[in-house]
């Protein structure tokens, strides 16, 4: 996608072929910065304190981030250590497990002199999988979005609901949740977003709201509790959010607060759609609530915000009493009962065991 109408992709190889390069979200919307990452450490970094934030974006960064070891020192035991530390850093997004496994089972088979130049390889490979897993996400959900559009009676515009950020900034290119968006708007269709802030990190209003504005995808920054009110009303024509972990029974595990959203579009009759890459989906665990681990954060991040004050510096303000304590969950299960259906890169299906192996018949 786009930033100042120069294309760009979340991560890259540096010029010097070893280095990677990452957008630092922390920075957005007030500041456009990249940062270099250089070892197995600020891969880990970089994932840990959120620089890069979304689950296919997470798990690229770690693919690179153990090329970045073998970079370093291709020997088993770095191989075994350079696994385990990028393997803590953030437990609900399913991607980064399918990364680190697959790097590590590929690389385990061969020399060390040979690891390195494989690692760079394998990473660029899951790089551009993931841009065209999520460009065919994208065109399925333009289908959607059209025939919902036609039926309709094609109005001014189609207003639909997201939550979080599943965007192109959470994937290496194209999104999840938002690749349908800018396909449709590509095509001519006049989309407008909802754009749920998405509290505690603002992610819907800082890189939500700033990535559309760069595409030039009309939207409105709502708080994360208006969404209800919009739907009750009519104001709401489909929610398509993103996904961090989905059973294969087709519960969603998303960034807390999406569960909220789709039980108030199933009380209201809105369709509501998940867009999910494949790598997303654990072909191992049935139910969402009890098998997938909740990550919570620190209390800091409901505690204080970042914004750019009135003379343009971007400064951090306490919005709690001091003492007060802080609940952070990152994450919460949308049960596959409020889901319309699942976008992914071969189809759309229900969210259901039966319709995921249907797309999927090598995984049963």
């Amino acid at each position: 996608m786009n930033v100042g109408g120069i294309p760009f992709r979340t991560i890259w190889l540096a010029d010097d072929k070893w280095a990677v390069h990452v957008i630092d979200q922390r920075k957005l919307p007030h500041q456009f910065v990249t940062a270099r990452l250089e070892s197995l450490e600020d891969a880990g970094t970089a994932i840990k304190d959120m620089w890069v934030r979304g689950a296919p974006l997470i798990g690229a960064t770690a693919a690179y981030g153990m090329a970045l070891a073998m970079h370093a020192d291709p020997s088993d035991k770095n191989l075994v250590i350079a696994h385990d530390h990028l393997f803590a850093t953030r437990p609900t997004a399913v991607n980064l497990r399918w990364a680190l496994e697959d790097m590590r089972e590929l690389l385990g088979q061969l020399s060390p002199d040979l690891r390195a130049n494989e690692a760079y390889r394998r990473a660029a490979k899951i790089c551009d999988d993931d841009v065209n897993i999520c460009s065919a996400i994208g065109e399925n959900g333009l289908d959607l979005i059209e025939r919902i559009w036609h039926k309709k009676g094609q109005p001014e515009a189609i207003n639909i609901l997201t939550h979080c950020n599943a965007g192109w900034l959470a994937t290496v290119d194209w999104g999840t949740a938002l690749s349908p968006i800018y396909k449709a708007y590509n095509a001519g269709i006049p989309v407008h977003v909802w754009v749920d802030e998405t509290r505690p990190r603002n992610q819907g209003s800082s890189l939500t709201a700033w990535e559309l504005g760069q595409q030039g995808v009309k939207h409105t920054i709502i708080v994360d509790n208006v969404g209800g009110h919009l739907m009750q009303h009519g104001l709401v024509d489909l929610c398509i959010t993103g996904t961090d972990r989905t059973t294969y029974s087709g519960d969603v595990c998303n960034k807390i607060g999406t569960y909220l959203k789709a039980l108030a579009a199933h009380d209201n009759n809105v369709p509501f759609y998940v867009g999910l890459p494949s790598p997303t989906i654990d072909w191992t665990v049935y139910d969402g609530l009890s098998g997938i681990p909740i990550e919570e954060r620190d209390g800091s991040e409901v505690s204080i915000v970042s914004g750019c004050a009135t003379d343009g510096t971007v400064t951090d303000v306490r919005l709690t009493p001091e003492g007060s304590n802080v609940a952070n969950y990152a994450f919460d299960v949308t049960p596959r009962r409020l889901i319309t259906g699942l976008i992914t890169e071969r189809g759309l299906c229900d969210a259901s065991e039966n319709g995921l192996r249907n797309l999927f018949p090598e995984m049963a």
